[in-house]
């Protein structure tokens, strides 16, 4: 759910960066932590040195078969009587995405994920304006929605940085193929246990929002994100 606050590729004249691309095709899992979980975390704001509460994240981990992993991530703010509902399902080895659903107040959204096309609908609820989608693709890609949660399980390393292929919707934005950025990895500790800290971002936002991820090395837990976007910060944990 988080990336929904989150260049096409065409072509020839991009040929030459795709082949460095992380997608689905040459992607490396440790599919040992990929496994059936359940988490609820606090988000949280930072304003002027205070820190306050303004909502419950939940996520859902659950393989629906030997080859199917289901991501579903339920929003509850504080603001809003009606939860928001992010579900995904991929491949488990290589996180190939197959279905992405999002309900909230604001909008609607199905997409269904073929080889080379993205089909579904986009409603925004304010407007009632509903955009049928039918985008062709022709390089391989990650869903924007499980690329988040596809970071934990990378061969994290210090100094890993990586680009990675996404597809994300928007119809008053960017959509299409773009690209997600690991752009630094360190060692580190929190809490007492020892953490790999990964910065990323995306092209949905122009690089301007920032997450940083503190994941436990032994189990590739996330124990924190931290989210910087527009000079506000923002704190799961």
């Amino acid at each position: 759910m988080r990336t929904f606050l989150i260049l096409l590729i065409i072509g020839s004249t991009n040929f030459f960066s795709a082949q460095n691309l992380l997608s689905p095709t040459n992607i490396k899992l440790d599919p040992k932590y990929i496994q059936d979980e359940s988490s609820e975390v606090s988000w949280t704001m930072e304003n002027a040195g205070s820190k306050f509460e303004i909502g419950k994240v939940t996520t859902d981990f659950k393989k629906l078969n030997k080859k199917d992993l289901l991501i579903k991530t339920t929003v509850k703010m504080k603001q809003s009587p009606e939860a928001w509902v992010d579900s995904t399902i991929v491949k488990i080895s290589n996180f190939q995405p197959v279905y992405h659903s999002s309900f909230n107040s604001m909008r609607d959204m199905s997409i269904t994920f073929n080889k080379n096309k993205a089909t579904g609908y986009y409603l925004d609820k304010k407007t009632q304006k509903k955009d049928i989608i039918d985008e062709a693709t022709t390089l391989p890609y990650f869903d924007s929605n499980s690329y988040p949660a596809m970071i934990r399980f990378l061969p994290l390393a210090e100094n890993y940085t990586a680009e990675i292929s996404i597809f994300d919707y928007n119809p008053t934005a960017k959509k299409g193929i773009i690209k997600a950025y690991i752009e630094k990895v360190e060692k580190s500790e929190y809490n007492g246990k020892k953490v790999w800290i990964v910065k990323s971002t995306d092209d949905i936002q122009d690089r301007k929002a920032e997450s940083t991820y503190y994941i436990d090395m032994i189990t590739r837990k996330v124990i924190k994100q931290e989210i910087n976007a527009g000079g506000r910060k923002m704190i799961m944990e």
